[in-house]
């Protein structure tokens, strides 16, 4: 019996999307590329939705350019994520031919979504920054705006009273990075629920939040860039209201209110594995920063399985860092612990989980254990 599929339709206008159709015409072998970000070369990002999928069947979906990437090393034991409700993703074995990223997928119903990772919804920013100004003691400090207007908020958990720790961790200045939202959506989740650890936290330090650096890049389906095309995370040093207001926003809000420690969330797309990088490289690096840097893993690493220190990426020589990079720019103008967190778009290797890899719940988690670490060490920051 031969069994015809049904015509698909591949569709990405949506809050990050990013696809482009080649050929559909066969269900059974689709071709697709993925777009670049907007001013740039980047790309590697992808986000579509297929409809008129025939349940029982086997479609297959190329990624034709996937080799052609920012990072075509990254497909290498990559797996896609998939959903059919935007709500529970899980990842759907796939293939890398040196060329084509492709996976097979057996439809359970008519319609799924299909993702680089688990996507952090603008909308979802939008109720996550409402909820947090409902949390007694957070506050919306201030409000910067990106290239094409959209807000960057700035909350403020504590009292803001003299003498405390300004602790700062912001989130996802390379678009694609959705992880880093999440994460910061479960620094959110604890702030509301409360508990010990954020009451003592508080007692000592104040957070400064800002859960999306690049909502521009967000919303467009970009990987690496802004709507002008600009690496936020290159842009420390010359940081412009016409290129890059995302990161001039928040180096005044640092100046204004200082520093005392500072943590980026990012996602790393070739190493399967959470770390950290920090200053090593910076002119001002002094044995009291390595000491915090070595504190703080090895006081994460206690915590929880989704952390290691043997993976990651090359250390920087003694003053030859990347300056331009907000952990670095930071850790030197502010003279005090400044982190890349990196978190995989693949999974954890050293606590795998093959239905989802690493995701969205993983990242809220991982939130938890780092706010407890800043809890642990915030007598010694200064």
């Amino acid at each position: 019996m031969t069994v015809t599929l049904s015509p698909l339709h591949i569709d990405c206008d949506f809050d990050s999307g990013n696809i482009l159709v080649l050929d559909a015409s066969d269900p059974a072998h689709v071709h697709l590329n993925i777009r670049k970000d907007s001013h740039s070369d980047h790309f590697q990002w992808f986000h579509f939705k297929a409809s008129g999928l025939t349940p029982g069947q086997v479609h297959r979906f190329s990624l034709d350019n996937a080799h052609q990437s920012s990072y075509k090393n990254a497909w290498t034991g990559y797996h896609a994520v998939a959903s059919y409700d935007q709500q529970t993703w899980f990842r759907v074995p796939s293939q890398f031919d040196g060329k084509a990223l492709s996976f097979d997928f057996k439809a359970e119903q008519p319609q799924a979504w299909f993702a680089y990772f688990e996507p952090y919804p603008r909308a979802r920013h939008n109720q996550l920054i409402e909820r947090a100004k409902h949390i007694p003691g957070v506050e919306l400090l201030a409000s910067g705006r990106s290239v094409q207007g959209r807000d960057i908020p700035l909350l403020r958990a504590g009292d803001g009273a003299t003498g405390k720790r300004k602790l700062w961790i912001i989130a996802q200045q390379h678009p694609g990075e959705h992880m880093a939202e999440w994460f910061m959506e479960g620094v959110i989740d604890a702030l509301e629920a409360n508990g010990p650890v954020i009451q003592q936290l508080l007692a000592k330090a104040d957070l400064y939040l800002i859960p999306n650096m690049n909502p521009d890049g967000a919303f467009l389906g970009h990987l690496r860039t802004n709507f002008k095309g600009k690496d936020l995370n290159r842009a420390w040093q010359d940081a412009s209201v016409e290129l890059s207001p995302e990161v001039f926003f928040a180096q005044s809000q640092m100046k204004l209110h200082g520093v005392d420690a500072f943590i980026d969330a990012h996602g790393d797309e070739e190493i399967p594995h959470v770390f950290t990088a920090a200053c090593e490289g910076n002119p001002g690096y002094t044995p009291r920063i390595a000491e915090l840097e070595e504190q703080f893993r090895s006081t994460l690493c206690s915590l929880t399985p989704d952390f290691q220190t043997k993976y990651g990426y090359t250390r920087d020589e003694p003053g030859q860092a990347n300056m331009t990079l907000a952990c670095n720019a930071v850790g030197q103008a502010h003279d005090c612990l400044a982190l890349t967190l990196e978190m995989p778009f693949k999974d954890h290797d050293d606590a795998p989980n093959p239905q989802t890899g690493w995701s969205g719940e993983r990242s809220k988690a991982l939130a938890g254990a780092v706010l407890e670490t800043l809890l642990k060490m915030v007598g010694d920051l200064r």
